[in-house]
């Protein structure tokens, strides 16, 4: 009796082929890689031209100096990503630098007069959130009468004039003002460190999904039982509370009160935060891409100096890199979406 034998199907025929290849998926791209890119071609390219911008001691000078700003700009994407504005952070950061001043010419420890500084611009900050949300008024609106406020009384505080000596010996000005780690300022270590921090709170948080589900859709937010109110809130309280650490670097740096220091901060922070990819519209953004939109303009500050352009051409040319940063962000987000794992055949 014989055994019929099975007839060979496709899988017997192909036991000895090699294994299909599954197509690569390719990794997507993050948000700030183009404001990332931008930045480095914008040092090399300069550096190419003038050898000497790319020395480690004009890099980390360009990088203290954007300090400043880039902390507001930090605190700015969670207002922005609410849909909310904060004209407030230049008038608070000046304010800031005469209270401290101020307080430590009369007496106070430096430390607890920046410990104040900081308590002072987070209540003014969540003042700002309470004033927009319970009356409902545009931030826009609020933030910008409390700047000019904010303004007025570090003037009048100040009598106009410069506060000056302060005890320039304190570990608080050698420390913040002067001091270096690794040989990079310490102003630049507490910006890294504050860029960390509220990336992961941005990102990684309850609070920081609040803050996008809201910018995203308000009233399904609302309607879906967020707390809207408290989250407006402290998302303004953190606005503030970034310029205050500005204030404080800045008065340990500077080591005097200048009521008309930061003209024109707010729109420089919130132009930064648009670089980095955090849209009017709401509901993402990004930290990180702050950080690096602020070193791209203080980038091209100090390579007008390289090129010895006059000062007055100074604004022209930052508001010419706004503009292209600004109109190349969504041929950057197109190119990501083409090159996103979904999209792909």
């Amino acid at each position: 009796m014989s055994v019929r034998k099975p007839a060979a199907g496709p899988a017997s025929e192909n036991k000895d082929a090699p294994p299909a290849r599954r197509p690569r998926l390719r990794r997507p791209i993050p948000d700030e890689a183009g404001v990332v890119g931008v930045l480095i071609l914008l040092v090399l390219g300069v550096g190419l031209l003038q050898p000497d911008f790319l020395r480690t001691g004009n890099l980390l000078t360009t990088a203290h100096n954007s300090v400043y700003v880039g902390l507001m700009a930090c605190g700015m994407v969670f207002a922005l990503a609410m849909r909310e504005v904060d004209l407030s952070v230049g008038g608070m950061y000046a304010m800031g630098v005469v209270v401290g001043a101020l307080l430590i010419r009369d007496g106070w420890n430096p430390w607890a007069a920046a410990l104040a500084v900081l308590a002072l611009s987070a209540s003014i900050g969540a003042l700002n959130g309470a004033v927009t949300t319970y009356l409902r008024l545009p931030s826009f609106i609020v933030t910008l009468a409390t700047s000019m406020l904010l303004r007025g009384v570090g003037l009048a505080l100040a009598e106009g004039k410069q506060i000056t000596d302060l005890p320039q010996d304190h570990a608080f000005f050698t420390m913040l003002g002067g001091g270096e780690s690794l040989g990079v300022p310490n102003a630049v270590w507490v910006f890294v460190l504050a860029v960390a921090v509220l990336t992961v709170v941005f990102t990684r948080t309850r609070f920081g999904a609040r803050v996008r589900a809201i910018g995203s859709n308000p009233e399904a937010a609302e309607f879906g039982g967020l707390p809207v109110t408290r989250t407006r809130v402290a998302a303004l309280a953190l606005s503030g509370l970034m310029a205050g650490v500005a204030a404080v670097l800045a008065l340990a740096f500077f080591i005097a009160g200048d009521p008309t220091i930061g003209q024109g901060y707010e729109l420089t922070a919130i132009a930064a935060a648009i670089i980095g990819g955090t849209p009017l519209k709401g509901g993402t953004g990004s930290v990180l891409g702050a950080a690096a939109g602020t070193l791209i303009l203080g980038a091209v500050t100090a390579a007008l100096v390289f090129f010895e352009v006059p000062i007055n051409w100074t604004t022209f040319a930052t508001g010419g890199v706004i503009l292209v940063a600004v109109g190349a962000a969504p041929l950057l987000r197109r190119v990501r979406d083409l090159r996103s794992p979904g999209r792909n055949p």
